[in-house]
């Protein structure tokens, strides 16, 4: 079909609930709400005890999405003309039963869409698809509503005219710095996260920022999913429009688990540097990051605890000898690729529970990292950090970490950065990354909301 730009396909579907999803030339964006599947805050979990939050064996959401999909669909649904089964959208807060924040309104403790229409892209060009629910016993064929439907849109996108460029916002528009009670409350947190680790209370803790804004106008979200993919074309681009609800966009450099065909795919990052603003500064920053003992550490945290994780859910399971590098817009990370067969009863929901949430979004070990998490950030994390993506009926999926995210409602917006608080962690430096992982956001609201 013409259509190929998902920001023509988004912006056309402003008022419902739509979103994005991709990374390089595969993508999916999709819009209109066939089944929704939620779990609301106070029913999230089934702990006796706030400080298991986080233990897989207490977070039922995942099993509850489960069976609220088979309950739907039943247990072999998959389309017979070779597309699969039909994917759900959506995500999870970082904590099973999150706190209540207006910042996070429409992003309760689980919620995932069944789109009605999709448009999916990849190198072989654009298929635009509109599905409806049939009974069983129905009949498929309907009234032809949806064959109607769908040449109407057909003709409609192709009559959209694709903006001639991405929106750039100029290269001094960075983001302004914090006041100096902020800079000194972060400071004082990576301090008690350092003792924490000199008295072997801990190995690691992340820290998260936040900064807020106002936008002179209200971003489209076609522009907001065109930029990100011009600047990040390594990341996982997502962006979630509920209706009712906010927009959560962002671009994560890492996958926490993706499996198709009975192959997990994952990828544990940590580690980061900036980019160089030349090749040859380029090459020697990603060099000492390769080189520096602080950073190889933290990546092997990571990297160790997702082995441990998986071995006894994946056959085979292959895990890199040593990280390579992840170049992004803005920063690079350490990066080690993770594969292997699931065995028998996994499935990407089971994964994700048992995976969530990794050293490189929490910490080490977990539950003493959470305790500090909590008492050191003063605001409530939402869905930054969980884990976001699609599933379906069959088990199979791709989710990755809310990171480098923005979330909000017309013109104001949060902004969400952390960084890995380890033995040699300094607090400035430390505040740099995370002023480095806003930027990705921050351009593509500045990009979004820019005069047309």
């Amino acid at each position: 079909m013409g259509p190929t730009d998902p920001g023509v396909f988004l912006d056309r579907f402003e008022g419902e609930s739509r979103g994005f999803w991709g990374r390089g030339d595969r993508w999916v964006a999709w819009a209109g709400t066939l089944h929704e599947f939620t779990i609301p805050n106070a029913v999230a979990d089934d702990r006796d005890d706030e400080s298991h939050a986080l233990e897989p064996s207490r977070d039922r959401r995942f099993v509850e999405l489960r069976r609220q999909l088979r309950a739907l669909l039943g247990e072999g649904a998959g389309a017979s003309d070779g597309h699969g089964s039909p994917r759900v959208f959506g995500g999870f807060s970082f904590l099973a039963a999150p706190q209540s924040a207006s910042s996070w309104e429409g992003f309760p403790s689980a919620r995932f869409v069944l789109p009605r229409v999709l448009l999916r892209g990849g190198g072989d060009g654009c298929e635009l698809r509109v599905q409806r629910l049939v009974a069983a016993g129905g009949d498929e064929d309907g009234d032809g509503e949806g064959e109607v439907e769908l040449d109407r849109l057909v003709g409609e996108l192709e009559r959209i005219p694709v903006p001639p460029r991405v929106l750039v916002p100029r290269a001094s528009e960075v983001l302004a710095e914090r006041n100096g009670a902020e800079r000194e409350a972060w400071a004082a947190a990576v301090s008690a996260v350092l003792e924490a680790v000199r008295v072997g209370e801990l190995e690691k803790a992340v820290l998260a920022r936040i900064q807020d804004l106002e936008l002179d106008r209200v971003p489209a979200v076609g522009d907001l999913v065109r930029f990100l993919r011009h600047e990040n074309p390594r990341a996982h681009v997502f962006l979630f429009d509920f209706a009712p609800g906010g927009t959560l966009f962002g671009a994560a450099p890492e996958v926490l688990a993706e499996l198709r065909g009975g192959r997990l795919h994952a990828t544990a990052v940590a580690g980061s540097a900036a980019r160089g603003d030349d090749d040859e500064t380029d090459r020697r920053q990603a060099d000492a990051l390769l080189a520096s003992k602080k950073d190889r550490a933290e990546h092997r945290m990571t990297v160790d605890e997702m082995r441990d994780v998986l071995t006894d859910r994946v056959t085979g399971l292959q895990v890199a000898d040593d990280p390579r590098i992840l170049p992004l817009a803005r920063i690079q990370h350490l990066e080690s690729p993770i594969e292997g067969a699931v065995r028998e009863g996994e499935d990407v929901l089971s994964l994700v529970a048992a995976l969530h949430p990794t050293p490189a979004v929490c910490g080490r070990p977990r539950e003493a990292a959470l305790r500090l998490i909590r008492a050191r950030e003063p605001f409530a994390r939402g869905w930054y950090a969980g884990p976001v993506g699609w599933f379906d009926v069959r088990g199979e999926g791709d989710f990755v970490p809310a990171l480098r995210v923005g979330v909000g409602y017309g013109r104001r917006w949060r902004l969400f950065a952390g960084a890995g608080i380890v033995e040699g962690s300094d607090p400035e430096l430390e505040w740099e990354e995370t002023a480095l992982k806003f930027e990705p956001a921050l351009r593509a609201l500045r990009a979004g909301a820019a005069a047309p």
